[in-house]
């Protein structure tokens, strides 16, 4: 039974990442109230898709953790730590991808200040690059600790470790280079190489035996 759970949560892990995937594929990039509120379908549609995949990444994370039980249960501190990190991609994406543009409509349909609607954009960018900032850290720390455990355990091919640390050690490199993460474009590049690693280790949890 724990053997199909495991490959279940595999399927979830893929499926999640690759829906993330698309949400940045499909993200729109930042603009004037005018641009938001003129993009705002699209904007809506990319965040629903952020939040739907979150749950599924997270029973993916499940079975992952699972699977690489050990005594010390420190893989049930992995999962929670990641469950950290989901829970404020969740906040950012309904504040910022689903809250705002609805707000922002609703406010230019009557008169309006447009710096008070200015600062509205800019305290939720704060929350937005906040949120970020936390997710990229809790994520990052679950990776490390996946992936020594992979390498302790063996219950997964240690070429997952190996390029988990690899990406560990480009994302050090980019912010020793003090490339932006959390803006839109590097955000595009740490969940690409996130979404990447998921997807590797839930092909091996589906195809283990």
């Amino acid at each position: 039974m724990e053997n199909s759970f495991v490959k279940a949560s595999g399927v979830g892990l893929c499926l999640g990442s690759f829906i993330s995937l698309l949400t940045m594929v499909l993200h729109p990039p930042a603009g004037s109230i005018d641009h938001i509120v003129r993009i705002q379908n699209v904007l809506i549609f990319s965040h629903v898709l952020a939040i739907a995949c979150l749950p599924i990444m997270g029973f993916g994370a499940w079975g992952l953790s699972v699977l690489l039980h050990t005594d010390s249960r420190i893989s049930t501190l992995s999962f929670i730590i990641f469950c950290f990190g989901l829970i404020t991609a969740m906040i950012a994406a309904a504040i910022n991808g689903l809250i705002l543009p609805q707000f922002l409509s609703d406010s230019i349909a009557k008169p309006f200040d447009e710096s008070v609607l200015k600062t509205v954009i800019r305290y939720g960018g704060h929350i937005n690059v906040s949120m970020a900032n936390i997710f990229i850290v809790c994520t990052s720390v679950s990776i490390t600790i996946w992936c020594v455990l992979i390498l302790h355990t063996a219950r997964l091919s240690k070429g997952i470790a190996y390029f988990g640390f690899s990406l560990l050690g480009f994302e050090m490199v980019c912010l020793f280079l003090r490339v932006n993460f959390t803006d839109l474009h590097g955000f595009r590049i740490f969940v690409t190489g996130l979404a990447c690693w998921e997807i590797a280790a839930g092909i091996h949890m589906r195809l283990r035996r």
